[in-house]
């Protein structure tokens, strides 16, 4: 089984999650530590558990969820893993941190293409791979069974859904991979989202003003 660890970081309170199995190797989804204390704090918590980083995600490319990416390869050598579509908004970040005044040190390295069908594995543990743009052309969230959960980035929010107003994103589209890639799953299905607390699609469908189904 997957076990989830949560981190909140950087001035746009974006979370930053760590699945590990049971071997202690770990996966680090959208890192968004931007301060050094905050990547301080990730390595420790990281190498105080005793865990092996094996695998990087990127849900998708907005500087929020890319901050830590150069920091996670420099230390543990892991190449991110991101949808094709979402290089064009990798590239922009730089340029979009400046309009936000959040300066970065950009990875601008090699990276994995992530196939929208193909599942991955951390060791044994298999993670469904979703496509759900929208909110950027490429988004993609991990869906892990077994624990009943769903890592979204920002497609999903707890009573919201992410915005469609940045280059790329739009609004009927996103509506869509909600729908019928995230309302499809069981009702008690728990969403990590990029920002916020934790939710569960059961309760989105009853209450998210945006797209309740009930």
């Amino acid at each position: 089984m997957l076990t989830v660890k949560t981190f909140t970081f950087s001035p746009i309170q974006e979370n930053t999650y760590v699945l590990y199995n049971e071997k202690g190797e770990c996966c680090i989804i959208d890192p968004g530590c931007y301060f050094q204390e905050e990547r301080n704090e990730l390595r420790s918590a990281i190498e105080g558990a005793g865990l092996k980083p094996v695998l990087l995600l990127n849900t998708h490319g907005h500087l929020d969820h890319v901050f830590g990416n150069k920091f996670i390869f420099e230390t543990w050598g892991l190449i991110p893993h991101i949808h094709e579509k979402e290089k064009p908004v990798l590239d922009r970040a730089p340029a979009a941190a400046e309009r936000w005044q959040l300066p970065f040190d950009h990875y601008e390295g090699e990276l994995e293409f992530i196939p929208e069908n193909q599942p991955i594995f951390l060791g044994d543990e298999k993670l469904e791979v979703l496509f759900t743009p929208g909110h950027s052309p490429g988004s993609l969230s991990f869906y892990y069974e077994p624990g009943s959960f769903v890592i979204g980035g920002d497609v999903l929010f707890n009573g919201s859904i992410g915005r469609t107003d940045l280059p790329g994103g739009d609004y009927a589209t996103l509506i869509n991979s909600i729908q019928t890639k995230f309302f499809t799953l069981p009702d008690n299905t728990k969403v990590y989202s990029g920002h916020g607390p934790v939710t569960t699609i059961g309760l989105e469908k009853m209450n998210n003003p945006f797209v309740k189904l009930y």
